[in-house]
């Protein structure tokens, strides 16, 4: 019999301090489980304002450790309803050390692992760099009572390494929780390119790989971004099932049928032509 799960995105603004954020993704959480989600994913470092438009020191006070205020209450909710919450943090590991993580939340509550992002941007008003180090616990999915999740988050998502490994390790549904938009000096000119890049890249890997993917990404105007929300839902075909618009908060419920990774795969052989022996470049910066 073929696995079916039902996967939620929560698309969000920001609502003004951690604790106002937490109330409203927990009756978002509500309204999933009515719909009867099983796995949930939040957006990119969901409880804060988006940080990095500036190099801020008082910045740094938006972090928390992995145990703190966030998981915990995402830890309960997930006991209390038997779903598995994606909960993306801004992470303090040690004093000084921070990273831009995703903390995978089991649906009996148990921490089934956790992510750092690997890919660290150093864009206009996204200079991500000043606070986070990369992440070093490399592209390992995660599993979890519902499906064994590939959780990267936002620039890594531009990586096809980065969904391959996931992939490759037995990854079944591709999550990517995402902070991006427009900025508002380019927005005529590019935005319209920069969105359908966006989505094209992501729907190229559950294409390439064979899977499910989703993206919940932020919304709203914060400072000079205005995020483009458009959270989506790509089957292992890279079809759009399922997105949200480009602004307001919205809850996003796909049913994803695991036994279509198969069905796709066998009849787009992909991973059964790759050619393993040929390429050994890939781990170069360039090949001069």
């Amino acid at each position: 019999m073929s696995r079916n799960v039902r996967l939620a995105l929560l698309q969000m603004s920001y609502s003004g301090s951690r604790d106002r954020m937490l109330d409203d993704v927990e009756s978002m959480i509500v309204e999933a489980v009515s719909e009867s989600a099983q796995v949930i994913c939040l957006q990119e470092l969901f409880a804060s304002p988006y940080p990095c438009q500036s190099e801020d020191h008082r910045n740094f006070d938006f972090a928390e450790p992995i145990d703190g205020p966030s998981v915990q209450r995402m830890q309960k909710l997930a006991a209390e309803h038997a779903v598995v919450i994606v909960v993306p943090i801004f992470e303090q590991r040690a004093p000084g050390v921070y990273h831009n993580t995703a903390v995978v939340v089991d649906a009996d509550g148990s921490v089934a692992g956790v992510y750092r992002k690997m890919h660290i941007p150093d864009d206009p008003l996204f200079y991500e760099k000043f606070y986070f180090a990369p992440g070093d616990l490399g592209f390992k999915p995660v599993t979890t009572r519902y499906a064994k999740l590939g959780v990267g988050v936002c620039w890594d998502q531009w990586f096809p390494e980065a969904a391959r490994l996931f992939s490759l390790a037995g990854a079944e549904i591709l999550l990517y929780p995402t902070a991006i938009g427009w900025i508002h000096s380019e927005k005529e000119e590019f935005g319209a390119g920069q969105q359908d890049a966006w989505q094209t890249a992501m729907r190229a890997h559950a294409i390439a790989n064979g899977v499910w993917l989703g993206a919940p990404n932020r919304v709203g105007i914060e400072g000079e971004i205005e995020f483009w929300g458009s959270s989506f839902v790509a089957s292992p075909r890279g079809e759009v099932v399922g997105k949200a618009g480009h602004s307001g908060d919205h809850l996003l419920c796909v049913d994803c049928s695991l036994g279509e990774i198969d069905l796709v795969r066998t009849h787009w052989p992909f991973l059964r032509d790759r050619r393993i022996d040929a390429y050994q470049g890939l781990l170069k910066r360039w090949i001069d």
